[in-house]
């Protein structure tokens, strides 16, 4: 089970990043301050380190710097609100492996999780996705809807993703909303919706199912 330590202290964003790491199937700990971020790297076998820079009690900066004094190797993605060139840079040449700025959506990062993994793992996620006659192409971004190409734009081939990654499970208005927009929504926008019916328009108006009061599902069988 691959294990993944995140060191985040805004609560709202940890758990963003956690339950669409647990729910990818990953193993997660979180922590809230950089010492306790430094000693859990440090002590515990972690595949990645996923490091925000603005930590408290000790910044990400120096936990960074301190894991590679140590000669420790673990993949290090750093997120920063610090939305400028040196802040990058220095965390980059710090020995970063690869940085999001916030706000991010979760798809964009657990896109560069899967990547950083792939360099000590064996390459098991699957590059198309697919139920009955749709089919996703992860690595040419192409759809194909009953043996036809469907052109699809960024959000709605996201939307697609999610629904053929969770086909036949019932997601509610806040899993897309956080999964496709990011953690930085309006919950009371209407977005999801005017999505749902685009898409439907072009994978079919019956494979999407509507859960009354609950979201909506990617039917298998139809």
């Amino acid at each position: 089970m691959t294990r993944i330590l995140i060191a985040e202290d805004e609560a709202r964003i940890a758990s963003f990043v956690q339950k669409g790491l647990v729910a990818n199937g990953f193993t997660t700990t979180v922590v809230g301050d950089g010492e306790s971020a430094l000693q859990h790297a440090l002590s515990d076998r972690f595949d990645l380190l996923v490091l925000d820079l603005g930590l408290p009690v000790r910044d990400g900066f120096s936990v960074l710097g301190t894991l590679r004094e140590r000669r420790n190797t673990t993949p290090v993605i750093i997120l920063t609100a610090q939305d400028s060139v040196r802040a990058t840079v220095a965390g980059l040449e710090g020995g970063a492996d690869d940085y999001m700025t916030k706000p991010f959506r979760f798809e964009e990062l657990l896109a560069r999780v899967r990547l950083r993994l792939r360099r000590t793992e064996p390459i098991t996620e699957p590059t198309v996705l697919d139920a009955g006659t749709v089919s996703l192409d992860l690595r040419t971004r192409r759809a194909d809807v009953d043996g036809t190409a469907v052109d699809l734009t960024a959000r709605e081939f996201a939307l697609l993703e999610l629904f053929l990654r969770h086909r036949g499970q019932v997601l509610s208005r806040e899993q897309i909303l956080s999964h496709v927009w990011g953690y930085d929504f309006d919950p009371g926008s209407n977005i999801v919706d005017v999505y749902v019916r685009a898409l439907r328009r072009k994978v079919g108006a019956a494979r999407i199912r509507t859960a009354r009061g609950m979201g909506y599902a990617f039917d298998v069988t139809s």
